[in-house]
């Protein structure tokens, strides 16, 4: 065999592997057929027969498609937040940033599917598809925060309040590699409980996704610039925000409980048998936990977008801020420096400043969705096990009825048997 024959075959056994399990015999079966074919055009023909056979296969397409797509979407990320110059001191991390979050995007999906198996539902697939996405747009909108809150101001106003507001550069490396380890737990999380090996039901992920989002949009309206004492709400000023308050906590305490309670109701629905306890338990851990994730993916992504979105825009920060709102550190500023463009960038670095209260939430929302789901999920497995020693009634058994007849030589004595 020639040096193009072995190219060509290995080309072909790598085609192959694209194709699912259940039709792959099939195409080598077509394939192997073509040596019975005389050589020249009719050869090449039937050959092209089977890398057409090939490429109409559905999961095929559907995977070049999406590898082509996240290829293009990766690229449009990571070109829209490389850093074009090295005059901010983090440059190089947020390069650094760009490299690393679109390896473990590229990555991750494939040990994913290697080790754990590819997604088997219409539903895990979305859910995966708008992780990658949320993770690509948050990445410039990241670094264009990170760009202006590490350029210092030469001098004037804005040094002074630079000097107030803005972190030190000291721990921005570490903070960082922080940050990307999170982000490595994140889409580790949602790739384990959307791939086959898992077992997550459908509609267990699509309980944690509604109840993820519902906690996300209510969280940014609450916190749309952070959480810090400076941030403004525009939606809801003074007072009148205390309801939404309200909601926000209940569905951060309850909200993952009650994804659980509809997670497990689905999947005892969904069977015709009782499940056994510990897929009940899986189903519920994973609806509260995606509903913890997924809201503070959520919050993240709309939170820093926003704020990169006002360093650049006049109108969204005079309407954020309402114009001459004054926020700490202007007010201590003389009145011959509190110009326009002075406020005007204590509301910008602000802002910057206030980001970093997203990446708490990254932190304490699964952590404090943990406590609830364990809770719903010991009380459902007590209630279940409970049910399942007393039989149909919770005294052990049903109505009572007639006893049956002794039998007769059981009750006679020895002597007369």
């Amino acid at each position: 065999m020639s040096g193009l024959s072995r190219v060509g075959a290995a080309m072909w056994r790598g085609a192959v592997r694209l194709v699912p399990a259940g039709r792959r015999d099939w195409v080598e079966a077509v394939w192997a057929e073509a040596s019975e074919v005389p050589p020249g055009l009719r050869r090449m023909a039937w050959r092209a027969g089977g890398v057409r056979l090939i490429v109409r296969e559905a999961p095929m397409v559907r995977r070049i498609g999406g590898l082509l797509l996240f290829a293009v979407a990766a690229w449009a990320a990571a070109r829209a937040a490389w850093p074009g110059s090295s005059a901010s001191f983090a440059t190089h991390v947020d390069r650094a940033e760009v490299i690393t979050t679109v390896l473990l995007l590229a990555v991750l999906p494939v040990l994913a599917r290697w080790l754990l198996g590819p997604p088997d539902n219409r539903q895990a697939r979305r859910l995966r598809v708008g992780c990658y996405a949320a993770l690509l747009v948050l990445l410039p909108a990241d670094v264009a925060v990170q760009q202006f809150l590490y350029t210092r101001p030469r001098g004037g106003p804005d040094l002074r309040l630079y000097l107030l507001i803005a972190p030190t550069n000291y721990a921005l490396w570490s903070a960082e590699a922080f940050c990307l380890v999170l982000i490595a737990l994140y889409v580790a999380a949602i790739l384990w409980m959307t791939s086959r090996r898992s077992r997550v039901a459908p509609a267990t992920l699509a309980a944690g996704t509604g109840a993820g989002v519902a906690l996300g949009l209510v969280m940014y309206a609450v916190a749309p610039l952070g959480l810090s004492k400076a941030a403004t709400n525009p939606w809801l000023p003074g007072s009148d925000i205390d309801p939404l308050m309200l909601l926000a906590w209940l569905l951060l305490l309850c909200g993952p409980g009650a994804a659980a309670v509809v997670a497990d109701r689905c999947y005892t629905g969904s069977s015709s048998s009782p499940p056994p306890a510990g897929g009940r338990i899986r189903q519920m851990m994973a609806a509260g936990l995606l509903t913890s994730l997924v809201g503070a993916l959520f919050v993240r992504v709309l939170g820093t977008g926003t704020i990169a979105v006002m360093i650049k825009e006049a109108w969204l920060r005079n309407w954020l801020y309402h114009g001459q709102h004054l926020l700490y550190g202007v007010q201590n500023l003389s009145p011959d420096l509190r110009t326009l463009p002075a406020i005007a960038y204590s509301h910008e670095i602000t802002g910057s400043a206030d980001a970093g209260v997203f990446l708490f939430i990254f932190i304490a929302f699964p952590l404090i969705a943990l406590l609830p789901t364990g809770l719903v999920a010991l009380c459902r497995w007590d209630a279940a096990a409970a049910a399942g020693r007393g039989g149909p009634g919770r005294g052990g058994g049903g109505p009572l009825g007639p006893e049956p007849a002794p039998d007769d030589a059981a009750v006679q004595p020895a002597g007369m048997r």
